[in-house]
This record gives C-alpha cells, structure tokens and sequence, in this order.
C-alpha cells in the first residue's frame, strides 16, 4: 500500500470515529436538523449521482411529474439518505427501553412475526428511507438476523459501521461464504436479512427482476435460501416522518410453493414495496444505478447508464423473463 493510500485511509477513519463519537451527542431535532442541511449540500455538490437520480426519476415519472417536480423529489433523495447515514450513528442512542419513542411498529400480519421467533424467517426491505434502522428495531424485539454486508476497502471502516448495525444484537458477516452460513444459521431457527433491490453483477448469485416497468439485476440469495428452507419471507418497510421520526410497517409473511423459482421468488418480494414507493417516490435511493443492464433492442426505455451485457442476457433467459 503506497503512503498516500495509508495517509487516506487513516484520514477517513479518523473522521468516521468523529462521527461515532459526536453525533449521538446531538438531541434527535439536531440530528434530524442536520441531516436535511447535509442532504441538501450532497444534492448541490455530487452532481454525477444527481444526474443519475433525476434520469431515473424522469424514466418513471416522466409523463405524470413536471422537471421541477423532478428534481424536488431527486433533494429529497439526497436528504432522505443523508438521514439514514446520520441515524446509523445516532443509532448508538437507541435501547430496547426508548426505541418506540422514535419508530412506530406497525405489522399486518403479527402472528407471523410472533411464530417466527420459534421457527426462524427471512427478512426483506428496500433501499428506502432508513433502512438501517428496521432491521435495529426487530433486534430490539429479540429477532436476531445474521445481515451480510460489503467490507469496505479501508477495512477500519467496516469496523465501525459493523459495531453500529450489531447493536441491538444482531451479527453481521462478510460476504464469502455467506450464503452456507446463513443455511446453517436458518436451519437452527434463525433469522437472515436481505434487501431485495440489491443490484449486482449477473456472474453473482442473481436473478432478473420487472422494477418499475424494467428489468433489472437483483441477488438471488435470499430466494435461494428459501427454497432451502421452506422458510417464510417477512417483508417491511421504513417509511420516515416530518418530525425525523419513522413508522416500520410490517407486511403479510410471503409463502412459496415447489414449482416457485429464485425468479418468481424475488420478483414476489418486490412488488411487496413497489405500490409503496411510487406512492411516495423520495425515500428511495434514486442516485444509485438501478438499472445497470440494457436488454437487446430496448434503448429508448432504460437510462443512458445502462449498458447490454453478455451475462444479463444468459441470466435473463435462464430465469424466463
């Protein structure tokens, strides 16, 4: 590793442990506060991820929402996220005593829920609003998931965001060898968390998706398990609120028979949180690049990001779509 690259490397975990430290020290207004400033500064200064969310966002609403409209709801992308990133360190203020101050439990289907404390479940929610702090929140009601996340290339990092999502008790694993841990964890009863709108390269576990009318590249893994296990998959969402509070609303458990795939199986899973989305879009993360795959002959309707691949094409027939 050259100097410069150690140099950065202790330059960016000094200031992630500043954020550790300082952030839950402010009151929640503060932080909420705080969060809407550095969402609105991200939207002013990264102008290649506010391209990508205002692209994606004309693509979808394009007929119904004027461009200001559009790139209203591309800010409010960027503060949403903001949020999230600053309640994944306030985070540290959260105990299963004052939890519900700050997230309203709402489920549609409780039984379910109860019953999988015996039998164990999988658990999925988007890349929407807060994220992070569902998954915190059922730890606090005694649902401990196994969560498999991406390290960081600056390891030190990956240190403190892990010591974050493990506070209500939950473990959070690397992803090689992840998908036999995870069996080995479901079969004991326990609980695994995915997120169902995780794009990622064809040549990785991954299936083919319709997501607001187009195809995209999503993980397999969580279809796959529960194909495995028989397991039940339990959707919810985080939906925010004005005062910087959230409600988590739990929906029915999904169930699968034999003739089901990882396809249908995923495809299940996201038309769970699609109606939802599109009834209040901003939450979602519209700078990412959902849509990555261009399938042959479908230039006019994909963004101008998408690119064909080979793989997707193998990956799509293989799934039917």
């Amino acid at each position: 590793m050259s100097i410069w690259k150690k140099i950065r490397y202790q330059m960016e975990w000094l200031g992630l442990t500043w954020l550790y430290v300082s952030i839950p020290l402010l009151s929640r207004k503060a932080a909420h506060g705080l969060s809407l400033k550095l969402g609105n500064l991200a939207f002013a200064v990264d102008k290649r991820g506010r391209n990508t969310a205002i692209e994606n966002l004309t693509l979808v609403f394009g007929e119904e929402k004027d461009e200001a409209e559009i790139r209203e709801l591309a800010r409010e992308s960027y503060r949403s996220f903001a949020q999230t990133v600053i309640d994944q360190f306030w985070s540290r203020r959260l105990n299963r005593e004052n939890y519900e101050q700050y997230c309203d439990v709402q489920l549609e289907d409780a039984e379910a829920v109860e019953s999988a404390k015996e039998t164990g479940a999988i658990w999925v929610t988007p890349h929407y609003s807060n994220f992070e702090w569902i998954a915190l929140m059922m730890g606090f009601r005694d649902y401990k998931f196994t969560i498999v996340a991406q390290d960081f290339k600056n390891k030190s990092l990956t240190q403190i965001y892990r010591k974050n999502r493990e506070v209500s008790g939950h473990e959070v694993i690397p992803q090689r060898g992840a998908i036999m841990r995870l069996l080995k964890n479901l079969k004991r009863g326990g609980h695994a968390a995915f997120l169902p709108d995780l794009t990622i390269k064809p040549s990785k576990p991954a299936t083919i998706i319709e997501c607001f009318g187009r195809k995209t590249c999503v993980t397999a893994i969580h279809a796959q398990l529960m194909m495995r296990t028989g397991l039940r998959v339990i959707p919810g969402i985080c939906i925010p609120k004005a005062d910087g509070t959230y409600l988590v609303r739990g929906f029915p458990a999904l169930t699968f028979g034999p003739d089901d795939t990882d396809q249908t199986i995923a495809q299940a899973c996201w038309d769970v949180f699609e109606p939802v989305i599109r009834e209040n879009p901003a939450p979602w993360l519209w700078m990412y690049k959902h849509w990555r795959y261009l399938p042959e002959g479908e230039e006019e309707r994909y963004p101008s990001y998408a690119h064909r691949n080979e793989k997707f094409d193998e990956v799509r027939e293989r799934a039917g779509v």
